[in-house]
């Protein structure tokens, strides 16, 4: 294959979609250093601002989803698919891309929806349990689907999915050598347990409102926290810090050390965050959102409790959280039989796999 390939990767809207691309784009780099990467995203969106740091160029397109109920948003609706389609046109014709790759999110319907109807070779990154509906309808036309979870003949043709997983930072991949370097970084009690909180990069309300509810059970328990609250809330809950055993992050830059510090795990089960938490192994804790499309974060997480990896509670029976948790803390058994059995449920290859099939659509 030509060392000097065009890719253009679209998708975006949240982290989940964000940083499986940048992975793809990352490992793709690696194996051609002179690969011209271009990203497509959605100009309001936190791709804008995520994608420059990793490095790479990035166009926005005017585009977004569609509400639920009727909003002036969706009354422009159209004229934003009719503007993104264009533009999306035009990249495709300036850049000339030898593939173009889909991660999910608003700008990569119209972009691969373009890409398809100039014959260029597609590729759908589907990270969810249950697909969006851009995916479903650009699943037609994709050369290839790599997905992370079975039974998604459901939703996309057969002879197009191939189980990847999802791509994951590959520094998760040594944490068990980093609990020492992770406890000096955190700068924990090593004489105590610590339970890690995570609830997306913007945060979860409900997560969030749930811990500082249960800040006494965690001190009663001699439990120290490492929590990431979210950019929406930090200011709000900030303060905590005060406390010895809390620490309140707005983001965490070392997740690789986040994880490695843990010895339990509360999330929400957006697919990224399961992908890295099977390959983590920790006794963990799903609360998922119920606000999200399809209610896929419940899918994502009883795909692993359905292998017995996980424990889930659902927002609606949060008042059962002190109970459940107290009786994980007790059962050494239960906690030896949660790592083992989600870490089975790692795919650690996810993106030298996908990048695999995005080579041979290439040649």
């Amino acid at each position: 294959m030509k060392k000097s390939i065009n890719v253009i990767i679209s998708g975006g809207g949240t982290g989940g979609h964000i940083y499986p691309a940048i992975a793809i784009a990352n490992e793709i780099k690696l194996r051609y250093p002179e690969a011209n990467i271009l990203f497509v995203g959605a100009k309001d969106k936190m791709e804008m601002e995520k994608v420059p740091k990793a490095g790479y160029d990035i166009k926005g397109l005017w585009i977004s989803g569609i509400q639920r109920k009727l909003t002036f948003s969706n009354l422009i609706f159209p004229f934003k698919l009719i503007s993104s389609l264009w533009k999306a046109n035009k990249i495709i014709n300036k850049f000339k891309p030898d593939v173009v790759i889909g991660t999910g999110g608003f700008a990569s319907g119209p972009t691969l929806m373009m890409a398809n109807r100039k014959k260029i070779p597609t590729l759908i990154q589907e990270q969810n349990s249950y697909p969006g509906i851009t995916n479903k309808l650009l699943a037609k036309k994709a050369h290839k689907i790599c997905v992370a979870y079975d039974n998604l003949e459901r939703f996309f043709p057969l002879n197009k999915i191939v189980k990847t997983g999802n791509p994951v930072r590959q520094d998760l991949l040594s944490i068990h050598t980093k609990v020492e370097e992770a406890k000096t970084f955190f700068k924990l009690d090593k004489k105590k347990k610590t339970v890690l909180v995570i609830g997306g990069s913007l945060g979860a309300k409900r997560v969030n409102q749930l811990i500082v509810t249960e800040l006494d059970f965690f001190k009663n328990q001699e439990i120290q926290l490492i929590w990431q609250c979210g950019k929406l809330y930090y200011q709000q809950y900030k303060e905590f810090n005060k406390r010895e055993d809390v620490q309140v992050h707005e983001f965490l830059n070392r997740m690789d050390l986040a994880y490695a510090a843990a010895d339990y795990i509360i999330s929400r089960a957006g697919a990224s965050s399961v992908s890295e938490l099977c390959i983590v192994g920790k006794p963990t804790l799903f609360i998922p959102s119920p606000n999200v499309a399809e209610d896929h974060q419940t899918k994502n997480a009883n795909s692993i409790v359905e292998k017995h990896g996980a424990i889930m509670i659902k927002e609606s029976d949060l008042h059962t959280f002190s109970v459940v948790f107290e009786m994980l803390l007790k059962d050494k058994g239960k906690q030896e039989s949660l790592s083992e059995n989600i870490k089975e449920l790692a795919l650690p290859n996810a993106t030298n796999d996908i990048v695999n099939k995005i080579e041979k659509l290439i040649s």
